[in-house]
């Protein structure tokens, strides 16, 4: 299914000219992961900390956005510039599962989402990505099908961050955005699933 990964190319070419000046003053690509991971769970925190404060959620687009960029980034260093590690392999992958945790779990906090709901997205969300990285152990590759992919959460949360922030009142329906998120993981995951078997 469509995912917005797609896009990943066109987005890398615009990225390339400022991955090519980061190798020549010798930034490295785990420093990069290393980076992007913390960025997430100090965002993650401040979020937690202060739920009530409206205009903390206008980090959620911005800091999504950068966080998609240093993940295009860090590939970048790795595959362009010689700097593919074994080390860099599990940083890049625990580091956005840790992001992702700490990016979906704040809107525990926020009306009228259920924590269950939130919750049950992230498991989701963090199984969809091992399904993908699966992939590789069963002698495919790393899958990336949708419809719900990191990019497309990244998305969806964004925009969502952007619309508490910019003080609108979710209705009471808006409870089941979680759920229903969880459930389009759980899509992906058999749509993964199916893909590494087909590989």
């Amino acid at each position: 299914m469509p995912t917005l990964y797609a896009l990943k190319p066109a987005f890398q070419a615009r990225l390339r000219p400022f991955v090519a000046w980061l190798a020549h003053v010798g930034v490295t690509a785990n420093q990069v992961t290393v980076a992007a991971a913390a960025l997430s769970i100090a965002t993650g925190a401040l979020i937690a900390l202060f739920p009530d404060r409206t205009a903390v959620f206008w980090l959620f687009p911005v800091v999504l956005f950068v966080r998609m960029a240093m993940n295009a980034v860090d590939g970048m260093l790795a595959r362009e510039h010689g700097q593919a590690s074994r080390l860099g392999v599990y940083l890049n992958e625990l580091g956005d599962l840790v992001s992702d945790l700490a990016l979906t779990l704040p809107f525990v906090l926020v009306a009228p989402f259920q924590p269950w709901g939130v919750v049950s997205f992230a498991i989701m969300a963090l199984l969809s990505e091992c399904a993908g990285i699966i992939g590789t152990a069963a002698g495919a590759v790393r899958i990336y099908a949708g419809p719900l992919g990191k990019s497309d959460r990244a998305l969806v949360l964004g925009a969502l961050g952007a619309l508490i922030a910019s003080g609108v009142t979710l209705p009471v329906f808006a409870s089941w955005l979680f759920p229903f998120l969880a459930a389009l993981s759980a899509v992906t995951i058999v749509n993964r699933i199916r893909a590494g078997l087909a590989a």
